[in-house]
């Protein structure tokens, strides 16, 4: 995922001379493309990511567009008060990057997961939060955000994910892209981030009558195409590598649920949620082993009697 970031970036700052790239003193091996076609528009502010978010801003007041890039947590929970004033507040034209998403740091520990910020960044008015769950989806997602007015957030896993779509998608803000899709399922999973990619290695191989789809966009959800697959469905699980608490799949059920008080929806389908149980783990390990730690797995859902 990070290296076809680095690569679409590098295309559209061809296109386009206000994109301007700040890190975190990390990259090595993947942002030097940049740095040295771009130097111009290229800083590496060092381990100092609440400046990097001010500095960010301040760019984008002189007119640029400005991406910032480092490690899961560090650009996000390390200077949320920075993402807040600095840039949400004053409608800065920001786009917060993390690579390590999740457990993909696992063998680093606690301080490095990044398991909480989806939840924290989109709690914050006018924030846009995406996850991309491949590479096509990355680059459709680095484009998109390029050109949106705002603040938004990507995050990013780390390397080596395949590809799950031919091309990269058509996206819209806040839209839904189907990953795999038959006539008659009465169950699909709606997953985010990298586990879209173990959700369609998983079903495969499973339970191949089930539907899924992914959502590139944790805030906003596009409204219309949520309540279409509530309707559609009888079964939906809700699947991501973050805390249970106020997540995907809490955004997910506040929108449905919002739905049925407005009566958009006459009926909610059952709804499962797979998640980090709102606990820290102590243990290092590989992303894989830490997600099977913490249950997340659609084992958990039963999907094999569907």
């Amino acid at each position: 995922m990070r290296t076809t970031f680095i690569n679409t970036l590098l295309r559209l700052a061809r296109q386009d001379s206000s994109i301007f790239l700040l890190c975190g003193d990390l990259g090595y091996s993947v942002l030097e493309p940049f740095a040295q076609e771009f130097p111009e528009r290229f800083l590496n502010v060092g381990i100092a990511e609440q400046n990097m978010m001010g500095l960010a801003a301040g760019l984008s007041m002189e007119g640029y567009t400005v991406f910032t890039y480092s490690i899961g947590n560090f650009p996000t929970l390390r200077c949320m008060e920075q993402i807040r004033y600095d840039v949400a507040y004053h409608e800065a034209n920001v786009k917060v990057i993390a690579v390590g998403g999740g457990y993909a740091y696992g063998p680093l520990s606690t301080s490095h997961h990044t398991t909480e910020e989806l939840g924290m960044l989109r709690t914050i008015p006018g924030m846009v939060v995406t996850a991309p769950g491949d590479p096509a989806e990355v680059e459709a997602m680095t484009a998109f955000i390029a050109g949106h007015r705002g603040p938004c957030y990507m995050r990013l896993n780390k390397a080596g994910e395949p590809r799950l779509h031919a091309t990269p998608p058509a996206l819209s803000l806040g839209g839904v892209v189907p990953v795999r899709v038959g006539a008659a399922a009465s169950r699909a999973v709606l997953a985010t981030g990298d586990m879209v990619g173990y959700a369609a290695r998983w079903l495969a191989q499973h339970a191949p009558g089930v539907d899924l789809y992914s959502f590139p966009f944790v805030n906003p959800i596009d409204g219309a195409q949520l309540a279409a697959l509530a309707r559609r469905y009888q079964h939906l699980i809700t699947l991501e590598e973050h805390q249970a608490n106020g997540g995907f799949g809490s955004a997910v059920l506040e929108r449905l649920h919002d739905q049925l008080s407005d009566g958009t929806l006459a009926a909610l389908p059952s709804i499962r949620r797979i998640a980090i149980p709102n606990a820290f783990i102590s243990t290092a390990g590989s992303q894989d082993y830490l997600r099977q730690t913490m249950g997340l797995s659609l084992a958990e859902a039963g999907l094999e009697r569907a």
